[in-house]
């Protein structure tokens, strides 16, 4: 009894812990999502220019505004799955005047129109200004699909991938989603960052704590129909 006591307790006292965990979850989520909705609708800045400090947490989805030319031989078609359907995500390397070179995901394009000459008003030639959404690299691919650089497979916009795989130097550590800005000839199409965080922390909070309770009144019924047997068998003694 006392073995099963000090189980019982600590399952308990686990399942408590758990709840905590999701309410100080919940907490942090809805901070991080108040914080992303505050430098989303804030004016656009320029992009961070001390890379080594660059943080998601601090910068992911900043609105931003960057000048230069796009590096359009250089572009990477990115397989995405959007509101518009399947295609790719354009991403072309803007070279600023100072030499560095930021990638920029100028928005998607059908399946039909990945080929660059299918869209070719849209690569546009000369100073051009981006307004958009800083996004940090994803490495490595997408979910169970590594990207393949050789064959211009890309499930992930990983930043160091493309621009080596396009000789790229100097580049920044993050992407720019643009905005829904037209293009010529109307493609690529941006502004379509999908913004969602998911927070069902209440929910498992409340899963948990009820958990803790449903334990609490089992042992308590268990004890005390223990304590009505032990009485009876002393009164029948």
């Amino acid at each position: 009894m006392i073995v099963l006591g000090v189980a019982t307790l600590a399952v308990f006292l686990g399942l408590l812990a758990l709840g905590v965990w999701q309410v100080e979850r919940r907490t942090w989520k809805l901070d991080l999502i108040a914080r992303v909705d505050q430098r989303v609708a804030a004016g656009a800045v320029a992009p961070p220019s001390d890379w080594d400090r660059v943080d998601a947490d601090r910068d992911e989805y900043r609105h931003v505004r960057i000048s230069g030319r796009f590096l359009n031989d250089r572009e990477a078609q990115v397989t995405a799955s959007t509101a518009k359907g399947g295609g790719y995500w354009v991403m072309t390397p803007l070279q600023a005047e100072d030499g560095t070179v930021v990638l920029v995901n100028r928005g998607f394009v059908p399946t039909e129109n990945r080929d660059p000459a299918t869209r070719a008003a849209g690569q546009v030639d000369g100073p051009v200004t981006v307004t958009g959404l800083l996004r940090i690299t994803e490495p490595k691919g997408g979910f169970l699909r590594s990207n393949e650089p050789a064959a211009e497979r890309w499930y992930s916009r990983d930043v160091a991938a493309i621009a080596a795989s396009r000789g790229l130097t100097d580049v920044a550590p993050y992407f720019i989603d643009a905005d829904a800005t037209p293009n010529p000839g109307g493609l690529p199409i941006g502004g379509l960052t999908v913004i969602a965080f998911p927070n069902s922390h209440l929910v498992y909070a409340i899963t948990w704590f009820g958990l803790a309770a449903l334990l609490a009144f089992g042992v308590g019924y268990a004890v005390r129909s223990e304590r009505r047997v032990r009485l009876k068998q002393a009164e029948a003694g």
